[in-house]
């Protein structure tokens, strides 16, 4: 486990960094005025020619935005378990690490969210009802890549059937397949955003696996050394 949870750490914070030098290049290089209303997109030579390939479809967009209610509610779910297990053991430190730091995960995700959403990167490139908004990195891309893996990881740590844990991952993998290349064929986001998205929520992933594998760790510790207290 020591291994496993060493190199989680390495490749969440490698993939943290990839981001933030994603979003300092993207400030930087090839910037040009190619945006609605003359907004600065950087990679711009590249951001254009895939946007011309794809073209805009906005019932894919809205297909893909009314599906991001999926993690949403699977983000609910966690919480009311959460809540119903401080209930019955009537203490928040009685409640599963993993559980916790997963409320604490969400908080980060959300607060990366509106990060962004206060200094935005760059803009759509299509106006969204008239008006300009933040596109970077894609919230929806964000959303569903940070809060459908904690769905496989909790169902391999919960669900004692093996059909069940199949299941979810399959559902996982096409789910977010799908929104991911929704979201990039859409048009409604530069390449770039969705590359954003997606090295931001693997790294979150990755730590926030890390940080319980790393709980799972400490706790097998003191049960261990509990039980040598005895001997």
């Amino acid at each position: 486990m020591k291994g496993n949870v060493k190199r989680s750490i390495l490749t969440g914070a490698g993939l943290l960094g990839a981001f933030v030098l994603w979003t300092l290049l993207l400030r930087h290089v090839a910037v040009q005025a190619v945006g609605p209303e003359g907004t600065r997109i950087g990679f711009a030579v590249f951001n254009v020619w895939f946007h011309q390939r794809t073209g805009v479809h906005m019932m894919l967009y809205t297909i893909t935005d009314w599906l991001g209610l999926v993690p949403v509610f699977i983000c609910v779910c966690f919480g009311f378990l959460g809540f119903v297990q401080l209930v019955k053991r009537r203490s928040l430190l009685r409640v599963d690490k993993d559980i916790l730091l997963l409320g604490v995960y969400y908080v980060l995700v959300i607060g990366s969210y509106l990060i962004f959403e206060m200094v935005p990167i760059n803009y759509r490139p299509v106006l969204i009802e008239g008006r300009l908004e933040a596109s970077y990195p894609s919230s929806t891309t964000l959303l569903v890549l940070s809060v459908m893996p904690t769905l496989w990881f909790q169902a391999g740590r919960r669900c004692a059937n093996k059909l069940t844990r199949k299941a979810a991952t399959v559902f996982v993998v096409v789910f977010s397949t799908f929104m991911v290349l929704g979201r990039l064929v859409s048009g409604v986001h530069w390449a770039t955003d969705i590359i954003a998205s997606i090295l931001l929520s693997a790294g979150l992933f990755l730590l926030y696996r890390s940080a319980v594998l790393l709980a799972d760790r400490n706790s097998t510790k003191r049960i261990s050394g509990r039980k040598d207290g005895v001997q």
